[in-house]
């Protein structure tokens, strides 16, 4: 870069202008009280320092920096300039030539000695800003670039810089220092609606206000947009306000005022998106759920979950995504408003690429979570396998996916009944049956009375046994016993007429242990032989453990010490060496057999190793069942 000529560098002036660019001040500013401080020590913290307020669209972060900025004036009494960069915004942003120009001007300098490049101006304004006590206030800036050829000279300026985007390029080239502006939280979003429709009216309605600061997300600008409707309503309560904006199919349009909302500063921010990443926010709006993994994003844009991991990066980047726990991705609720009403925009089979996505890898988590165990479906004959599927090492791996995506799984089952994909819908209200077993007081029935209506739809007579077995066990277990066997006392019947011993053996495990509950031993006892004699048939070994497994507890209930303990030898003989959970289970129901049998060392060695691996697994309820079995075994010697 050229030096500007001699003649540029001396200021007009013997006693410079004290330029003061800054808009007025922010009008019924409230809140944020952590992060002015936080401002504030990164101001003095370092020589020349260049803070970077970043956040989402209608955060607050103009407001933010304006309200310091007036609050701090006296500190700087070189003067204080600000440009708009327009980086977000439906009118052209200014270059840097055009900036600096305004800012030369500003410190004095006249018209006819501005440089006429870029690089002399920005030489020039380095030159006089150097050793002067001067605020800048860089607003709205769309990328590093922008922001470079603006930053002023010498140790003793501060320079503001307002963002959507991260502009990590910022942080590492230049030193800025982050701050990140949230949405309000509960107490400074009241405050905020507060400070425009007086405290009285929202001392009237307390709870509503607390209704409408949830409803607008914490958002400061969907803050003040609803505080302006109500502003011009004197007539309508906070009340009826909530119920509109309750309705989600109308908020986004009751969160806009002529050319200002919520609408329109998410449009200016999409807008500004690279395609692949706009492509990816708009085919968010289709997912079933509130967060996502790369996975299932890049099952709905259609792309490789490596490229859509680095589009998800982008978005969260341009604060329309938080990146919640390490590896999944949540926009808020307004946000996800935004990207539903984009979503007609999207590829028309992503939510069904979505649907196949948790297919295929709701049967890897089964096979990690339950080894051995029997696939719950057969994948429909056209169900398109992704581009990648997530792998598993372990039970807890696995089960930690089905608790993470268990609303976007529920949400999966109705979008798929509602598209008449009702062969994918069963499915997937089938394929948590690992977390339901674990949890299994967790409300599951709602999901699996849809997944029966639609394997009903189907006319699937394997797919109905295998339902309403489930179902039937769920409220078994939640003490519904008559509603239980209204499904039970049909499961069998329904996987015999449908040929799948398997499916019929389990639905009789889960008849015998509801009718044992209800006081029908004999019953019970005949369907649980059944059970271990159509689970033989099957030579299935998963299959063949659970019905010996729930034989050996109905032999313990019964006293038949001798035959519970050959069962579950039996079961230890088949089982999977790679189902810890189920080999602890065989060994409690093991040590209870021997305990009764008066082998007390031996049941107590088998409660030992029982507690110790189920620990290990994270299997809670066996380590503790297992200690007290000890404990009591202990107490009795």
């Amino acid at each position: 870069q050229s030096l500007p000529a001699a003649g540029h560098l001396a200021p007009p002036h013997a006693d410079p202008p004290v330029p003061q660019l800054l808009p007025r001040p922010p009008r019924g500013f409230t809140g944020r009280d952590r992060e002015l401080a936080a401002l504030g020590r990164a101001v003095t913290a370092t020589d020349a320092p260049v803070c970077l307020i970043t956040g989402a669209a209608g955060v607050g972060k103009t407001a933010f920096a304006l309200h310091w900025a007036h609050q701090h004036g006296a500190a700087f009494p070189d003067g204080r300039l600000f440009a708009d960069l327009r980086g977000f915004s439906d009118t052209p942003a200014p270059d840097a030539g055009t900036v600096l120009r305004e800012f030369l001007l500003a410190l004095g300098v006249a018209p006819q000695r501005v440089p006429e490049t870029t690089a002399a101006r920005g030489a020039l304004f380095r030159t006089l800003t150097d050793g002067r006590r001067l605020l800048v206030v860089l607003d709205n800036a769309r990328s590093s670039e922008q922001v470079r050829p603006l930053l002023p000279g010498g140790d003793h300026c501060v320079t503001l810089v307002t963002s959507r985007d991260r502009l990590g390029g910022l942080i590492a080239s230049d030193a800025a220092r982050p701050l990140p502006l949230a949405h309000l939280p509960a107490a400074d979003a009241e405050a905020l609606l507060a400070s425009v429709l007086g405290e009285d009216r929202i001392a009237a309605e307390p709870e509503a206000a607390a209704r409408l600061a949830g409803l607008c997300d914490g958002l400061p600008l969907a803050l003040r947009v609803t505080a302006a409707r109500l502003a011009q309503r004197p007539q309508w309560t906070l009340g009826a306000m909530a119920h509109e904006l309750a309705d989600e199919h109308g908020r986004l349009a009751l969160l806009d005022v002529e050319d200002t909302g919520v609408s329109a500063a998410l449009h200016l921010t999409v807008q500004q998106l690279p395609e692949p990443a706009a492509r990816m926010f708009r085919a968010i709006g289709l997912h079933t759920g509130s967060d996502l993994d790369r996975f299932a994003a890049s099952a709905l844009a259609g792309t490789t979950p490596a490229q859509a991991g680095a589009d998800l990066d982008r978005l969260a980047a341009a604060h329309l995504l938080t990146e919640s726990v390490p590896g999944r991705w949540t926009p808020h609720d307004l946000v996800r408003l935004y990207a539903r009403h984009l979503a007609p925009q999207a590829d028309p089979e992503g939510l069904r690429r979505l649907l196949d996505h948790y297919l295929f890898t709701g049967l890897a988590a089964d096979a990690a979570a339950e080894p051995g165990s029997q696939p719950c479906y057969a994948l429909p004959a056209d169900a398109r396998r992704p581009a990648a599927t997530r792998e598993f090492d372990d039970r807890s791996a696995a089960l930690a996916w089905y608790a993470a995506e268990r609303p976007a799984l529920e949400g999966a089952v109705a979008a798929a009944a509602a598209l008449g994909l009702h062969d994918r819908a069963w499915r997937l209200a089938l394929v948590q049956w690992p977390l339901m077993l674990w949890r299994i007081t967790d409300g599951w029935t709602p999901l699996l009375e849809a997944g029966l209506a639609s394997a009903e739809h189907e006319g699937d007579l394997d797919a109905q046994s295998r339902t309403r077995a489930l179902l039937g066990w769920i409220l078994h277990e939640e003490g519904r016993d008559a509603e239980a066997l209204v499904h039970l006392e049909s499961a069998p019947e329904l996987a015999a007429r449908a040929g799948d011993a398997i499916s019929e053996a389990i639905a009789c495990v889960n008849l015998a242990a509801a009718l044992d509950a209800t006081g029908d031993s004999l019953r019970a006892g005949e369907l649980m032989t059944r059970a271990v004699a159509l689970a033989d048939s099957t030579c299935h070994p998963a299959t063949q453990v659970l019905a010996l497994q729930h034989l050996a507890q109905y032999c313990l209930r019964t006293g038949a010490h001798e035959a519970a303990l050959a069962h579950t030898l039996r079961a230890t003989e088949l089982v999977s060496p790679h189902a810890v959970v189920g080999r602890a289970q065989l060994r409690i129901l093991r040590g209870e057999a021997l305990a009764g049998l008066g082998r007390t060392a031996e049941a107590a060695d088998e409660f030992r190793q029982a507690a110790a691996a189920s620990e290990a697994a994270g299997f809670t309820q066996g380590s503790e069942r297992a200690t007290r079995l000890l404990s009591l075994l202990a107490a009795k010697r």
